[in-house]
């Protein structure tokens, strides 16, 4: 493909990219990711992934998309926002963590990337491509990097300079030859700390997560029946997931909410009390979260949480 085709088919994909509801669409050449790969064998080595045993397989996949998909060439990166227009009232109810507010975005931004790719099919003809969401060994983050999007910010985050970090990330893998982007967004944390200083379990550390420390791993990636003691007193009222780092973000603060209606707060969410999430059963737990991120704690893991969370508030000692 000439340099004329290569970049009226790359443009053609930003501006489709957009019309789909994304917010923004990058491009990159598919290619060993060196530096992200030591970042992530630093990471394995220090145990810091818990007992999220899957981050260390297919490692070569993971950092080099070639090896994922034969005849790999570039990797099409898009962002898709899901800061709400309402959140739910945090004196009233237990706290979950914004992206699982409505519809799996798993489904969501599958269904939209395939539909980009019928798009590139269209006009490109027979090409080889994949769609990928955070289900898949791929560095999500370092493909939005070098597709020019955002950086990585303290918290371990994708941050844009624009509207900050509340974003799905999902990738197109293909075997057409793209213009790529030659410019990487510079990291605009300067000295803030504020993420860093207030993660109640001591999680964070500049540009690096420790899975062991941290809420989200133990109310959703947690299969054990059991919170550690040494986190009672620390969740803050968070039973699936946390928002905290992100929540005190300067960037934040130039969020905008989505236009997509799969993400918004359910009206089963909106109507949740304390009292409510402490009494939960299973059949209201299947009908409240049937296509819901929520889904991933499975019921006993959701309830795990909210009465280790309910018992420490209310001064109770035994395990749930």
């Amino acid at each position: 493909m000439d340099s004329g085709n290569k970049q009226s088919l790359s443009e053609l994909i930003k501006s489709e990219a957009l019309r789909l509801g994304f917010y923004s669409c990058g491009i990159s050449k598919a290619d060993y990711l060196e530096n992200d790969a030591d970042k992530l064998r630093n990471w394995l080595d220090y145990s810091q992934y818990a007992r999220m045993e899957y981050m260390a397989n297919h490692f070569e996949k993971r950092t080099d998309p070639r090896k994922l998909m034969e005849g790999a060439k570039s990797v099409i990166s898009v962002l898709l926002n899901y800061f709400p227009q309402a959140s739910t009232n945090a004196s009233e109810t237990y706290k979950i963590a914004r992206y699982a507010y409505g519809t799996d975005y798993h489904f969501v931004l599958k269904r939209k990337l395939k539909q980009l790719i019928a798009i590139i099919r269209k006009e490109a003809g027979d090409v080889n491509a994949r769609a990928f969401t955070d289900s898949a060994p791929v560095l999500d983050r370092a493909w939005a990097v070098r597709g020019g999007l955002g950086w990585i910010g303290k918290n371990t985050c994708l941050i844009t300079k624009e509207q900050g970090s509340y974003f799905f990330i999902g990738e197109i893998i293909c075997d057409l030859e793209l213009e790529y982007n030659n410019y990487l967004e510079p990291d605009h944390c300067g000295g803030c700390t504020r993420c860093l200083d207030s993660c109640p379990t001591g999680a964070l550390k500049p540009n690096q997560l420790d899975a062991n420390l941290c809420i989200s791993y133990w109310t959703i990636e947690n299969k054990s029946d059991e919170i550690p003691e040494s986190f009672a007193g620390k969740f803050q009222d968070n039973i699936f997931g946390c928002d905290i780092c992100q929540d005190v973000c300067p960037w934040n603060r130039l969020s905008e909410p989505h236009n997509e209606p799969e993400f918004s707060l359910s009206e089963g969410l909106q109507k949740m009390k304390k009292n409510d999430w402490e009494e939960l059963n299973p059949d209201q737990y299947q009908k409240l979260f049937r296509n819901s991120p929520i889904k991933r704690a499975g019921y006993n893991g959701l309830n795990r949480n909210i009465m280790f969370v309910s018992a420490r508030k209310k001064g109770k000692v035994e395990n749930p």
